[in-house]
């Protein structure tokens, strides 16, 4: 039989931007990268819903990459370096590695490709040489340069010149400059900054770019002394520009290469974007974007969609008549003085915060923050909530992520070392306890958002396991790299102090023994103790590893067994009561660190490796039943939650969560359910599930809870029986949404449903009620208003006062029509009516017209007042942004946005007519938004989006094209005869999928669903490859 696939990837959580190397973002035309410790990420621009998708994830290095850089002639390669002295060339259409050097005589500090030559990759490490590395062609190999080397003081960054062939400069530690082109004398350690002039003071270079408009001027700043625009062929500086405060450092600057002399930078402390230009010496315009300071800034040549070009042609010659159209001026930004250009940074923080940031717009078009940027070591779901995940990281913190949205909510406050374990405490509580390599262990309250207890018994050394006893809520376990296992309650009295001859690495909390604990020692050995004894000895010892063994967790199914994972490669199963270990798991090639049993499926063991896989083991026979080879590094952290025990999340050196699916794992069991089988099939004792090659029994306590839950219900039992078990094996991200629009659909009272639904995709009679609580509670917040001024004043008064004139004449239209030529809008609206409401309804829909080609959220009310819908829905969704295209669409299906009367004929046909076209317009942005979800992988979203339209069939197709067939099913059978014809379809599907030796019967017993299903029988029974008597069996079967 061929294997299908098994566990599927669901979701994964980004790293963030590491904040210790210079060149770690780079862009290229639609696309834009950022490393972060092991891997690199690149998004690209999706032009159909304009915005940035995450397109691939590039881990080879094995060690700290160092810098990126872009190829300038050819967009699909880049190169990066890293601390292992490795250079690779990526091709990223491709996905893949075309080129590798593997000994770069020295660390890469930085690397950069050589302009002008389409091939040659430069980098240099420390104080030189520069070396050049030609990858592409048959005489590839690498030489040095010239002039470049012997310098000193060790080398921040190099650029070279994007114009001037083989021109090239260097920025030191010193704060010094070297330049070099062919022909001229080579300048070396030059253009310090003033005040570092005969000292021996460091300021390094943190940015240097040169002008992309001259082929002398650079722009260079250093961390203490701020930036300077200095000219290298004179070796002077030109101007020196001026900080604010004496407090603001700069980190990272870039040009913009839409607004000749323009520059952003960012500073270190704080993330402040300033604005400047290189005829100020003061920035022209400020904005926080973030509490933490800038790292890494790089503009894309704003790429996201260009609007249609403004359709007032200025070649129309110049005489105006009393009624002709005034041409008006562009909006100013803000700070009237100048306008904000057009351009997207690229934004990367200290805290691996990354971002896309639209300059001209002021807002994030993507932010995705507080990613870790180093190791995750250990990752636990939050007892009393299935959709809260907590990571622990190398990088000193520890992060709480919703799974649902895949974001996170809590950050702990750091500097805590390297954060080696976490354990939340049981229950509601709200605390984590963490592990640290050198500061002892901690208990972090999230609400109250500190640490509130610190416990120092271990001293310095490093504690690599700390477990919260979910049996007895105040004893906390630690054990450390001093040999001790320490067992003590949340306020640090000591209880016991377990002694082992090496260090601890591992311990775990018997689930059937409050006072068993089990630990896993560099001895190679695993231990078993009593805490009800005063005996400091183990109760039990179990040896057999041939190397340190690292975690140890007891089974939550089976009494008195237990697993364990080792630096041998292997994992060993023991049964405490028999004395033994009853199965050697043999597999990964490298050491064993993630482990977590399945807390319904008694057999399912999940280990996690250093060779990079994730491994499914049938405890029952030691088979291997699936192996994942997805994370770029080491899997350190596995675990699941018991009331979504299908969706495991896992956590790795390459900083990524990635979240898994486990349900494939147990298909017929799920289709038990949906077709109605008895328990026996579904539910089992751990005995009857252990017999070998039995197909899986669900033994956990989920499953009791539903089946006792349905066992009190006198009707509804069969939607009741589908959602709750389809939600426990659906994982986060969209199910439980479906299930409550499924719900509305089928007439539930709205008092029902949960506090979580309006946060998800509702349904349309409901979001206008919804939205308008929300706006009710947001009103309360006070708005500031920005006045401001526009420039030349001459012209202006002159304008003015012929305005004034005009107005006093009764000349109206001429009077709005100098307002609109002066920008002043509002005085022209306000009394456009007085010459006709036909007049001002023109007027407001060119203001809009006008906002909407610059791109400018202001137009919105001005379409809404004048009811142009249309107009506004296509305004959003080219935007993509189709969630505000539905919520308009919406208000105007129910009658809120009307276009205004211009005469008093009745206009209730005419209101009726709108509707349906509102209604199509609705269902349209729907289908839309469908899309866009469906096209990130979302096929639950997507139906949910259908659903809140009551377009059932759709819902049901995006579930199937999805391959979410199962869930389909159960969703169809709940909504019954609207979904007939579809669900019939997915039995048939499903039946297909299931013609195999072991399921014959369940395919069978799906298509009996199927209402007219002789002719689909009897393909069946005609594919069946059994013997006489056993087709003859089947044939019974189906009559």
């Amino acid at each position: 039989m061929a294997k299908m696939a098994k566990v599927k990837q669901v979701g994964l959580l980004a790293a963030g931007c590491q904040p210790w190397n210079n060149d770690v973002c780079a862009a290229s035309g639609d696309r834009f990268a950022y490393c972060a410790t092991l891997a690199i990420y690149i998004y690209q621009l999706d032009q159909q819903y304009n915005e940035f998708k995450l397109k691939s994830i590039m881990a080879e290095h094995k060690k700290t990459i160092t810098a990126i850089s872009w190829c300038p002639d050819n967009p699909d390669l880049f190169a990066s370096a890293s601390a292992d002295n490795l250079l690779i060339v990526w091709n990223v259409a491709e996905q893949k590695a075309v080129a590798r050097l593997d000994n770069t005589k020295g660390v890469p500090a930085a690397v950069s490709w050589c302009w002008n030559s389409a091939d040659g990759v430069a980098f240099v490490s420390q104080r030189g040489p520069l070396y050049i590395w030609v990858s592409g062609n048959s005489d590839s190999g690498v030489t040095v340069h010239k002039e470049a080397h012997s310098f000193l003081s060790d080398i921040c960054l190099f650029r070279w010149h994007p114009s001037k062939k083989g021109k090239l400069v260097f920025g030191h530690t010193d704060g010094s400059l070297s330049i070099f082109q062919p022909g001229c004398k080579s300048q070396k350690h030059v253009l310090r900054p003033e005040s570092l002039e005969g000292t021996d003071e460091e300021d390094p270079v943190s940015a240097l770019e040169w002008d992309p408009l001259s082929t002398s001027y650079l722009l260079v700043s250093n961390l203490n002394n701020g930036i300077r625009l200095v000219d290298s062929e004179a070796l002077a500086c030109i101007t020196s520009f001026c900080f604010p405060s004496a407090a603001a450092s700069v980190q990272c600057l870039a040009w913009i290469p839409s607004a000749p002399g323009m520059f952003i930078t960012g500073d270190s402390q704080v993330g402040v974007l300033r604005i400047w230009n290189v005829s100020r010496s003061t920035p022209l315009d400020s904005f926080k974007l973030k509490k933490t300071g800038f790292h890494a800034l790089h503009v894309l040549n704003s790429p996201l969609a260009k609007r249609a070009q403004s359709s007032c042609c200025s070649g129309k010659s110049q005489h105006t008549s009393s009624t002709s159209e005034a041409v008006p001026p562009p909006t100013l930004s803000q700070n009237q003085s100048f306008s904000l250009p057009p351009g997207h940074a690229v934004c990367c923080f200290m805290d691996g915060g990354v971002g896309l940031y639209d300059m001209g717009a002021k807002k994030w078009d993507f932010l995705r923050d507080l990613g870790h940027v180093e190791t995750i070591f250990d990752c636990k779901f939050k007892p009393d909530d299935p959709n809260l995940l907590a990571t622990a990281s190398f990088d000193g913190t520890i992060k709480i992520w919703d799974t649902n949205t895949l974001t996170a909510v809590y950050t702990s406050p750091g500097n805590e070392g390297v954060v080696y374990s976490l354990s939340w405490a049981p229950g509601d509580l709200n605390c984590i306890a963490g592990a640290t390599s050198r500061n002892g262990a901690f208990i972090w309250d999230i609400r109250k958002g500190k640490i509130i207890t610190r416990f120092n018994e271990h001293g310095k050394n490093g504690i690599f396991c700390i477990s919260w006893s979910h049996k007895d809520s105040k004893r906390i376990a630690t054990c450390s790299g001093d040999g001790f296992c320490i067992i003590r309650t949340i306020d640090g009295k000591i209880l016991h102090k377990y002694k082992h001859p090496a260090a601890v690495f591992g311990c775990d909390w018997s689930q059937n023994n409050k006072d068993m604990i089990a630990t896993g020692c560099e001895d190679k050995n695993v231990r078993v103790y009593y805490l009800a004894t005063s005996s400091d000895q183990p109760l039990k010892v179990f040896t057999g590893h041939l190397a340190k063994v690292f975690h140890v967790r007891w089974s939550p199914l089976r009494e008195g067994i237990l697993c364990s994972g080792s630096d041998d490669g292997t994992v060993r199963i023991w049964d405490y009561t028999q004395d033994a270990c009853i199965n050697v798991l043999s597999g990964h090639k490298a050491p064993v660190r993630g482990l977590m049993w399945n807390t319904e499926i008694p057999y399912l063991l999940i280990s996690g490796s250093w060779d990079y896989t994730i491994r499914v083991w049938d405890t029952r026979d030691g088979n291997c039943l699936d192996t994942v080879y997805d994370h770029g590094a080491d899997v350190y952290g596995l675990t699941c939650h018991q009331n979504r025990p299908f969706t495991m999340a896992s956590c790795s050196r390459d900083s990524t969560v990635r979240l898994w699916s486990l349900t494939p794992l147990i298909s017929p069991l799920l289709l038990n359910i949906l077709t109605n089988q008895p328990w026996e099939k579904i539910i089992g004792n751990t005995d009857k599930a252990m017999v070998p090659n039995s197909p899986p029994l669900l033994c956990g306590k989920v499953s009791r809870d539903i089946k006792q839950e349905l066992e009190k219900l006198c009707s509804d039992i069969t939607a009741k029986k589908l959602r709750w078990f389809s939600e426990c094996c659906s994982p986060p991200g969209g199910s439980s949404n479906l299930w409550d629009l499924v719900s509305v659909i089928n007439g539930q009272d709205d008092s029902l449903l949960p506090g979580s639904y309006s946060k998800g995709v509702m349904h349309m009679k409901h979001l206008l009620k919804f939205k308008t609580s929300e706006a009710q509670e947001l009103t309360i917040v006070k708005m500031s208003k920005f006045g401001g001024g526009i420039g030349a004043p001459s012209k202006e008064e002159r304008l003015k006062e012929a305005g004034d004139i005009h107005l006093r004449l009764g000349q109206i239209q001429r009077y709005c029509e100098l307002m609109v030529e002066l920008g002043q809008w509002e005085k022209a609206l306000a009394v456009a009516p007085g010459v006709s409401m036909k007049y001002w309804k023109k007027l407001m829909q060119r203001r809009a017209d006008q906002l909407m080609v610059e791109d400018n959220d202001d137009a919105i009310p001005y379409c809404i007042a004048t009811g142009d819908v249309k107009k506004l829905v296509a305004f959003f969704t080219g935007r993509g942004q189709l969630v505000e295209a539905l919520l308009v669409a919406q208000g105007a299906c129910e009658g809120n946005i009307r276009t205004p009367q211009t005469s008093s004929i009745n206009h209730k046909n005419n209101d009726v007519d709108n509707r349906h076209q509102y209604q199509s317009l609705l269902h349209k942005v729907c289908e839309q938004l469908a899309e866009w979800y469906f096209q990130d992988g979302c096929s639950v979203l997507a139906a949910c989006c259908h659903l809140a339209v009551d377009n059932v069939k759709l819902a049901m197709s995006s579930l199937i094209r999805g391959n979410e067939l199962e869930l389909a099913a159960c969703v169809g059978i709940v909504l019954g005869e609207t979904a007939a014809q579809s669900t019939a379809y997915c039995l048939e599907l499903l039946a297909r999928k299931y013609m195999t030796p072991l399921t014959w019967n369940l395919s069978v017993d799906l298509l009996k669903m199927i209402p007219e299903n002789n002719i689909l029988l009897a393909k069946v029974c005609a594919f069946y490859s059994g013997s006489t008597a056993e087709i003859n069996q089947l044939h019974e079967r189906n009559n």
